[in-house]
């Protein structure tokens, strides 16, 4: 296969070079595993995608699931690959042993379902919304529900979805009308209106568990009284599966993501759509939020698999799409050269790497924060994990979707007119990349998210854990012989980072919090941009020590070479927009806050 989809030599260089994920090990949690173990999973999610999911991809974009007789039916490609990534543990691979899980780390399983996305996004997403759905379960709900519900999601025997969204609130989840009527039989009955929800019906599985949110008779209004409830396709009746009165009422048409079914969803048309509390009441918005971060996270991971296939398909179609001769041939009877030769497509090629490999950086970078969150055995480092997290989430998530898009954009240029055809699959990844700007929260709500919340929280100690962490990479850099013009411009951006956050963090304060989020979705670039700039320069001071390692003939001397030459692009043609975008955010400039709608 011409197309790789994903680099087995990055994910290589990225896991044990970079995140040094065989020092997780050492963690009693992770103890059982061994690098011998992670190559072991990745080689089998990598012949999973490459082999049955990557196939599928095209197929599944052309035919679309199609809503008959009340039972939406999808491409039936995905009765082989549903099995199969059970099979594999794309759903159970961080899960606890005692659930049924392999107990893995998730930066290892970060990059086995990179490996999924990228060969087939919508097909993988089922296994991330089942995975998703069952650990809200495992987390918050009752030892019933667990014993019912978990462990046929995580067999694969049902899926799982989550439906927060209707229609009258996409975002505004304070707005949820679906409503919960307590009954003396320990469930609720529910009514209301769901919309957008992924995987919300489909043919595969038995049967469908819908973790939703609803308000409970006499709930408080707004955020508070938005409680969360297990709420299945069908339901037990003296051990049959019987109609639970939850209703597809339609499928969206979307412009990507074809082969997973979006639907329209109605709870208790006939009024008895049982329903189950998962937790307490009114903290649904508190539980949910672990399915929507980990969501985020996905998604990011969805917007760099997604580019990753879009970029080893342009760069595959660069080096053998003959097109023109060198500048300096003024023979025209002289042969065409590859387009690669010419320095504009090369150009794109190294925009497109650097924004994969950088974007990758950071969803790795997240998910080991995950792990030391959750399984670090000093306290005080799982709660400075749990900060970086936090604060990396926004990142994660918008940067690989917003300049994913911009990265498949290229691979559409680059093949031309081919690039703008259905015969050829850029345009594919370009449409399936958009979703990723949007789900799970806009980029703006991520700015907002990000501006407003994560870096002042706790009075800035995450932004001061994320100093130190690139203080770490800064000395790195230095060890490794990385060009000090390099390191200091990186640190030189963090600290205006810092200085700008501290100005909008005292407006935050004073009480305008208006102005201090009027350029949130500026600071999210300018954040972003410094970010990846961390990450590059990481990897950059890795490869060096990788050629210092094997040599400047060594086998992976191109490899490194590659990964110095990207850090270079980044920190010298993108990291210049720091300065500007950080006087914008202190400026006040207010065109887009004054203009009045009849002006538009």
């Amino acid at each position: 296969m011409a197309n790789p989809l994903l680099s087995d030599r990055n994910v290589e260089f990225m896991l044990y070079e970079v995140q040094k994920a065989a020092e997780l090990c050492t963690l009693p949690y992770f103890s059982d595993h061994s690098r011998e173990t992670f190559d072991l999973y990745l080689q089998s999610c990598r012949k999973l995608a490459r082999e049955v999911m990557w196939p599928a991809f095209k197929p599944m974009d052309e035919v679309t699931p199609r809503l008959e007789n009340g039972q939406v039916l999808v491409h039936p490609a995905m009765r082989e690959i549903w099995p199969r990534m059970i099979e594999v543990g794309l759903v159970t691979a961080t899960r606890p042993v005692e659930v049924g899980g392999q107990q893995m780390p998730a930066t290892v399983a970060t990059f086995a379902s990179a490996y999924a996305m990228a060969a087939n996004c919508a097909a993988s997403a089922y296994a991330g919304l089942t995975l998703g759905a069952a650990h809200l379960i495992e987390a918050f709900g009752s030892e019933r529900l667990k014993q019912e519900f978990m462990p046929r999601m995580y067999s694969g025997e049902w899926t799982g979805t989550m439906a927060l969204t209707e229609p009258h609130a996409g975002s505004s989840l304070a707005d949820v009308k679906t409503r919960a009527r307590p009954t003396a039989d320990g469930h609720y009955l529910l009514e209301g209106n769901k919309v957008f929800i992924s995987g919300g019906d489909q043919d595969l599985t038995a049967n469908i568990v819908h973790l939703a949110l609803g308000r409970i008779e006499g709930a408080p209004a707004g955020i508070k009284g938005v409680s969360l409830f297990c709420i299945p396709k069908k339901r037990f009746d003296n051990g049959a599966l019987i109609d639970n009165d939850c209703t597809t009422a339609g499928v969206f048409h979307k412009m990507g993501w074809k082969g997973l079914p979006s639907i329209a969803l109605n709870f208790g048309e006939r009024g008895d759509c049982h329903g189950w509390l998962v937790g307490e009441p009114n903290r649904g918005i508190n539980y949910m939020f672990q399915m929507m971060n980990e969501a985020r996270l996905m998604v990011g991971l969805n917007g760099v698999a997604t580019a990753s296939a879009a970029y080893f398909e342009s760069l595959e179609y660069a080096r053998t799409r003959p097109q023109g001769r060198p500048l300096e041939s003024r023979d025209a009877a002289s042969p065409q050269v590859p387009i690669i030769e010419h320095a504009d497509v090369r150009r794109m090629l190294l925009r497109q790497k650097a924004i994969v490999e950088g974007g990758l950086g950071l969803i790795a970078t997240a998910a080991r924060c995950h792990d030391l969150a959750l399984h670090s055995e000093d306290q005080d480092e799982r709660h400075r994990a749990r900060l970086l997290l936090d604060l990396l989430t926004p990142v994660a998530k918008s940067f690989p979707a917003e300049k994913g898009f911009e990265a498949n954009a290229l691979a559409v240029q680059i093949h031309g007119g081919y690039g703008y055809t259905s015969e050829y699959l850029p345009e594919a990844w370009l449409r399936d990349q958009k979703l990723n700007t949007l789900h799970e929260g806009t980029t703006g709500i991520q700015s907002m998210d990000l501006l407003g919340r994560k870096v002042v929280a706790e009075g800035g100690k995450a932004l001061l854990a994320l100093s130190e962490e690139m203080r770490g990479t800064l000395k790195r850099a230095h060890d490794a012989g990385i060009d000090a013009a390099w390191t200091n411009a990186v640190a030189q951006a963090m600290q205006g980072v810092g200085e700008l956050t501290l100005h909008l963090g005292q407006l935050g304060l004073s009480g305008d919090r208006e102005a201090m989020l009027l350029h949130s979705a500026d600071f999210l670039d300018l954040f972003s941009t410094v970010l990846v700039s961390w990450q590059w320069l990481e990897q950059a001071a890795a490869a060096r020590e990788g050629l210092q390692r094997e040599g400047e003939q060594g086998p992976s001397a191109d490899f490194y070479r590659g990964k110095i030459q990207a850090a270079q692009y980044w920190i010298k043609t993108e990291l210049p927009r720091a300065a500007p975008l950080a006087a914008l955010c202190q400026s006040g400039e207010d065109s887009y806050a004054k203009v009045r709608a009849e002006w538009l």
